[in-house]
């Protein structure tokens, strides 16, 4: 790839561009040689995951390390349009060489998002980014998907923060390594912290519960101190290396689903693709039965250019 000496130089419109023709589909993403660490962001919208991250990058810039962010960002169901306000909130940092900053929509990523942060995991690690930050919008099952495909992840929570049974739903217990009361100095931070002791005490699982005040700094040293101990002690145990194995068989499984799909659209047809969906929505026709008669076309005489 033409692209990539001057990326891993460090030029920064140049890894700009790589990355956005990575997100369109028209370059590939280089291999996964495991040399950056990735740290997941996620949390309920307004629990303060961007604030929380730009307070970060002061604590990881002021240790000498260099780090990228890839805050996703919602795409409005209406317009297409994103907010990309986390790159707004981080404009602290926006001079820093030892800081790059991208936003990444929602919407238009070939593949699905859920595919494209990997890939841009990877541009950025060829281009010599050691720590890698994504933060991600919510705590839909994409995100959750994507925040679960990090190294480490840390959950970000409120006082007062909701009940288990969402919580459980959201697969937030099962991803988060870490988690994080942002807002610790509201009313309701200790109850929080019981609650969610509690629903941990539940999984077997005893990852820490920590305090933090993003709008201050307070407890991002101590963010910072948990993340290193986290990696090193994954690191030692084989399960860094466990996980990142799961991903990319994960990621294979993703890629192969996705281009039957387009596959199975080629040799359909749009008309036959639109027809089957109408059918479907009609309840003329099971979803199962459609699928069936949609990838009976995956013939190889079917498939343009098969």
């Amino acid at each position: 790839m033409t692209d990539r000496p001057p990326v891993a130089a460090g030029d920064r419109t140049a890894l700009a561009r790589l990355l956005s023709q990575v997100e369109r589909g028209t370059a590939e993403a280089p291999a996964d040689d495991g040399a950056a660490y990735v740290v997941g962001i996620t949390g309920a919208p307004g629990a303060g995951k961007s604030t929380l991250t730009n307070a970060l990058l002061r604590v990881v810039r002021d240790c000498g390390e260099r780090v990228a962010v890839l805050a996703v960002d919602p795409t409005s169901p209406f317009t297409g349009g994103s907010i990309l306000g986390d790159r707004l909130r981080m404009q602290d940092h926006a001079t820093d060489d030892g800081v790059f900053i991208r936003s990444m929509a929602t919407r238009g990523h070939v593949g699905g998002l859920a595919l494209a942060v990997p890939d841009a995991v990877r541009v950025l690690a060829a281009a010599g980014w050691p720590w890698i930050i994504v933060e991600t919008v919510g705590v839909g099952q994409v995100e959750v998907e994507i925040a679960g495909r990090a190294d480490t992840c840390v959950v970000v929570v409120n006082p007062g923060w909701g009940d288990a049974v969402q919580a459980s739903k959201a697969g937030l217990m099962e991803i988060g390594d870490i988690f994080v009361i942002n807002k610790a100095d509201r009313d309701g931070a200790a109850q929080t912290r019981h609650d969610l002791a509690s629903i941990l005490e539940l999984t077997d699982r005893r990852p820490p519960i920590l305090d933090a005040v993003a709008t201050d700094g307070r407890g991002l040293t101590e963010l910072w101190a948990a993340i290193a101990e986290h990696r090193a002690a994954i690191e030692v145990s084989g399960e860094l290396a466990r996980r990142r194995a799961a991903r990319r068989v994960d990621e294979l499984r993703s890629l192969v689903s996705r281009r039957l799909e387009r596959l199975a659209r080629a040799a359909a047809g749009d008309d036959a693709w639109r027809a089957a969906e109408d059918d479907v929505a009609a309840g003329e026709l099971t979803p199962a039965a459609a699928a069936d008669r949609l990838l009976a076309s995956l013939r190889a005489g079917d498939v343009p250019g098969a």
